[in-house]
């Protein structure tokens, strides 16, 4: 699981099989244990937020959630992309936040006519 700059929330295949692959998740937070927790919701649920895949184009690629409300709410800082391995807890989706995040770059070339190539290491 990833969560992105400003906070979307990005979830690969594996995870969203997890979840049982479904149109809205609810998200969750235990402040005491400093935990997120995606369960499957159904659309209609005034706490829903959609799940919705990248490309419509095929069943492949990540599975896209906005969560910049909630992670403001939560006070995460998303100004650098992460990624944990999320586990299953009962029904719950979870991904702990007291283990740090892997930063993630991304894999989109620089805006250069060298795509990025010459961009400096502390960027």
């Amino acid at each position: 699981m990833t969560i992105q700059k400003r906070g979307l929330i990005s979830l690969n295949r594996a995870a969203f099989k997890m979840l049982g692959e479904p149109v809205a998740v609810e998200l969750l937070w235990d402040s005491g244990r400093r935990i997120v927790g995606l369960r499957s919701s159904p659309m209609q649920s005034p706490d829903a937020y959609p799940a919705r895949p990248q490309s419509t184009k095929s069943d492949r690629g990540p599975v896209l959630i906005a969560g910049s409300l909630f992670t403001r709410y939560i006070g995460l800082d998303t100004s650098e992309a992460k990624r944990w391995v999320p586990y299953m807890e009962g029904d719950v989706l979870c991904l702990d936040l007291t283990v740090e995040g892997q930063p993630v770059s991304s894999n989109r070339s620089g805006t250069g006519e060298t795509g990025g190539a010459d961009r400096q290491a502390d960027d």
